[in-house]
């Protein structure tokens, strides 16, 4: 392929918002034998590892891990990678190796296939979320780890493993969750949320671990500047695709719907101000952001039902629908025509009688 048709310095922003990124194009196989280099080296000699959702409340949760116990490798897993990191493991960790799973919810029993051997040669498996769990996967957790969920709405995963460890934090620490937990979950009211949760978006894991570290949630002038000069670009990508959305009314909803590379968030909240009870943003790449209002509280039953999950008011999930390139470039050609069909779809699909079929998941603090 010809570098400059995915250049981000020569595509203009309005054609490359409707566009993946580079990672994109680079195929599969190549990206897994890089992610498994990476994997062997971080785990060489490691007695301790966080396996976890490199998002600011995934990096929070190891940068408390290591404060607690000190050096922990790092094996950055999104959630639908828990069943290669577990693989990991076993492949390249040593026997008594503790493990630690934090900011991850499998999504079906082929996300835990590893597990059992995983608990079998270390010596202590400890998983931390708040996400919305399945009761059957939460049980097969419990037989070989120590579970800890947090409610949803309430607590991040930052939350759950600051009172979880048995360790005096610093005061920086506390207020590094409670931080963290402002953006997790969409509270918005520190203004310093933001920054973390876009700084742990542009910057290297370990590079954001060492600064948070240091630092804590006060993030200093040089990396104020870094993302103040990032977010010009955000925010342009941003307006395009508020300015693409459209609105339809599902059952007793109104639901916006856009396409575009860009930070979900911040649309949704555009859309929701615009009167959305419920937001969807499709991504170039195939996946897609839900999120909710007081008035939509059921995200995580819409992307349950196309290959996703997640909380009552912010959920994820890529649609089962791109065979092969053809089916991308009708993607990206359409404004993610299928993908927005499929989710609305399932929106039509919520019972409205006001119960709710998945409201028998597990959510409970005891571990």
């Amino acid at each position: 392929m010809d570098d400059s048709l995915i250049d981000e310095e020569t595509v203009p922003l309005a054609r490359r918002s409707l566009l993946p990124g580079e990672g994109f194009f680079v195929p599969d196989s190549v990206d897994a034998a890089e992610t498994e280099r990476a994997a062997r080296e971080a785990l060489e000699g490691a007695d301790r590892v966080v396996v976890a959702d490199p998002d600011a409340d995934g990096l929070a949760s190891v940068a408390l891990v290591r404060e607690a116990f000190g050096a922990a490798a790092l094996l950055p897993a999104g959630p639908h990678e828990i069943d290669d990191a577990l693989r990991y493991l076993l492949e390249f960790g040593d026997p008594g190796l503790a493990v630690f799973v934090c900011d991850l919810c499998p999504d079906s029993p082929d996300d835990l296939a590893a597990l059992p051997e995983v608990a079998e040669r270390a010596a202590a498996v400890r998983w931390f979320d708040h996400h919305q769990w399945d009761d059957e996967l939460a049980a097969t957790v419990q037989e070989h780890a120590e579970l800890v969920v947090g409610a949803s709405d309430e607590e991040c995963t930052a939350d759950v493993a600051l009172r979880t460890l048995a360790y005096d934090f610093p005061e920086q620490y506390a207020d590094l969750a409670a931080v963290t937990r402002d953006h997790d979950l969409w509270r918005r009211e520190d203004p310093r949320s933001d920054d973390l949760a876009d700084y742990a978006h542009w910057a290297d894991p370990e590079e954001y671990l060492e600064t948070i570290q240091e630092y804590g949630a006060d993030l200093p002038p040089a990396v104020e500047t870094f993302v103040a000069d990032r977010r010009v670009e955000k925010d342009a990508l941003v307006e395009h695709a508020v300015d693409r959305a459209e609105y339809d009314t599902v059952g007793e909803w109104t639901v916006g719907v856009t396409y575009g590379r860009c930070s979900q968030n911040e649309v949704a909240e555009a859309m929701r101000t615009a009167g959305a009870d419920a937001s969807v943003v499709v991504k170039p790449a195939g996946s897609a952001s839900i999120r909710g209002t007081d008035a939509f509280e059921r995200c995580h039953e819409v992307a349950g039902q196309v290959n996703g999950g997640g909380h009552p008011k912010a959920a994820g999930c890529k649609p089962d629908i791109y065979d092969d390139m053809l089916d991308f470039a009708h993607h990206w050609t359409t404004r993610g025509a299928v993908a927005k069909q499929v989710i609305l779809d399932a929106f039509r699909n919520l019972e409205t009688d006001g119960e709710s079929a998945g409201r028998d998941r597990f959510e409970s603090d005891e571990g």
